[in-house]
């Protein structure tokens, strides 16, 4: 009979167990707190692979008394939906019914939909789960009507507690008998390698057991020569907690800010040697709008292009548009005027008084607006010479002010030399 995976065996059975996400389920965080409650909503959980998904989702099954159900949208189809619905107001689902929607991003909006009316009612409470940010792909009838948790990657030190009970439950019943001799760099490499999926470190630990041989005195030794052959993986000094997480974000943003393409592939390298694809994705869109910005407006959407194709190939092959936006990225004119304009106006914003909005240029739309003065002397530019007139949108306390200054860049100067031309017409 085959063996149930290791990952599955020592999944966790309480709140208390579960490693990570402490920002969600530790003492006195709001989905603990749900939980214990026993006053479960429709909920989404949405984050990487292997984090706790699934194990909370499990977790909640065990207190509530609704019949649980499992589909995976991958495979499941409205026929699937259909025969838990027609349970409903049966002796089978007394409670109601807790269905568990793994990857909830590949159901259509129909499929979708068709949950809308029990999920209303409350005849079913879903819980779903995507690794795919639910708000681009979970239609809005769905997001409205539940909680949106986000799961993040499990943390080192976190992962390496996991694996240390996995070696202690393996001591009970694989390995009854026998000495398992682990050591400490072994384990902390496959909490590093595997990208804060803690499935995956459990399956590199029970892939690198089952090569291992035990000697004549029944002992069982893995090094770190072991694991990393196991993970195929380098081991490198990666801490995502510490200073060696930040300073290679660091060197990576400033080698493309300072455009230097050898230098940034580099540090991409490093990043996706540690598996830290998410990093990755959110400096990327980062990059594009504060250090290149006006200069080249179009980088933004064509990072925006290779992440979204990084996140959906996955590694190993996401190395690739990453590196093609890294490139595009460094040798692309900067500027970080947008950047500097917008962090002087929250300055502004949260240091100074300043005024309400002019009335031309509130809202008119309603009755009685022009009794107020609202919108009265406003002057619509597009029915004036080259689409503008002079006139106030800044309040009165700093109607003066200049948030926005022309970078020296091509394009941000072609633009200035356009609205020089069309304003010095109304001096």
């Amino acid at each position: 009979m085959a063996k149930t995976p290791l990952p599955d065996r020592i999944r966790p059975q309480s709140l208390d167990e579960v490693v990570g996400q402490k920002h969600l389920i530790g003492e006195g965080k709001i989905l603990r707190k749900i939980i214990e409650n026993n006053e479960i909503p429709n909920m989404i959980f949405y984050g990487p692979s292997g984090v706790g998904k699934t194990t909370v989702a499990n977790i909640i099954s065990g207190r509530t008394g609704k019949t649980l159900h499992r589909l995976n949208a991958t495979t499941a189809s409205v026929a699937d939906i259909k025969n838990i619905v027609a349970t409903l107001d049966s002796f089978l689902a007394m409670d109601g019914v807790l269905l568990y929607l793994d990857e909830i991003q590949h159901f259509n909006k129909k499929q979708q939909q068709s949950l809308l009316e029990f999920m209303e009612n409350g005849k079913i409470t879903l819980i779903a789960s995507t690794t795919e940010n639910p708000y681009f792909y979970v239609y809005n009838a769905v997001l409205s009507r539940s909680v949106v948790f986000e799961f993040k990657s499990v943390e080192v030190e976190e992962i390496e507690s996991a694996l240390e009970r996995a070696v202690e439950l393996l001591k009970q019943e694989d390995y009854a008998g026998f000495c398992i001799d682990i050591s400490q760099d072994a384990l902390c490499h496959m909490a590093q390698s595997c990208g804060g999926d803690v499935r995956k470190a459990l399956n590199s630990l029970e892939l690198t057991l089952l090569a291992a041989k035990a000697d004549s005195g029944r002992t069982v030794s893995v090094t770190l020569e072991d694991a990393v052959q196991a993970t195929q993986r380098k081991a490198i000094r990666y801490d995502r907690d510490g200073d060696s997480h930040y300073d290679i974000l660091s060197a990576f943003q400033k080698s493309v800010r300072g455009s230097d393409p050898d230098a940034a592939v580099h540090y991409l390298a490093r990043l996706i040697s540690a598996g830290d694809l998410q990093s990755v994705c959110r400096r990327l869109i980062v990059m594009a709008a504060e250090d290149i910005g006006l200069a080249y407006p179009q980088a933004i959407a064509i990072v925006k292009a290779c992440v979204d194709s990084a996140l959906q190939l996955g590694l190993p092959e996401a190395r690739i548009p990453l590196a093609q936006a890294v490139i595009m990225l460094a040798t692309a004119p900067k500027s970080n005027s947008a950047a500097e304009a917008i962090f002087a106006a929250m300055t502004d914003i949260e240091n100074k008084d300043t005024g309400d909005v002019p009335a031309h240029l509130k809202d008119s739309h309603y009755g009685g607006a022009s009794k107020l003065g609202h919108g009265n002397e406003y002057k619509y530019p597009h029915i004036y010479p080259d689409h503008y007139v002079e006139q106030q949108y800044l309040p009165d306390n700093i109607r003066d002010t200049k948030y926005y200054k022309f970078g020296d860049n091509k394009t941000e100067q072609t633009a200035k030399a356009y609205w020089d031309k069309i304003k010095k017409k109304e001096d």
